[in-house]
């Protein structure tokens, strides 16, 4: 089973590797993560490089359908939000 890494295991691993306090190490991870969440909130793509892309995409309504009853329902239109991993990252996660 896959163990999920929290805020508080990246703060922790700040801590650890760069010397800042757990309070300061918190903080930067708070901080780098309110900036990515306050970008895509607006619309914006977020590349991180090494790692990947977030970027958010509009779906609009459509038809869609129960698949217990059968039902056909309308979808509202929504932000949907994406993450491409870059070449170098899927070439990490690919050689273990």
């Amino acid at each position: 089973m896959s163990k999920t890494i929290t805020r508080s295991d990246l703060s922790e691993a700040v801590h650890r590797q760069i010397g800042l306090s757990q309070n300061e190490s918190a903080q930067l991870v708070a901080s780098v993560l309110d900036e990515v969440s306050g970008c895509l909130e607006k619309g914006e793509t977020v590349k991180l490089s090494s790692f990947g892309t977030f970027s958010v995409h509009s779906k609009r309504e459509r038809i869609g359908r129960n698949p217990k009853t059968g039902v056909e329902a309308t979808i509202t239109p929504r932000q949907v939000l994406s993450f491409r991993p870059s070449n170098l990252m899927k070439k990490r996660i690919n050689t273990g």
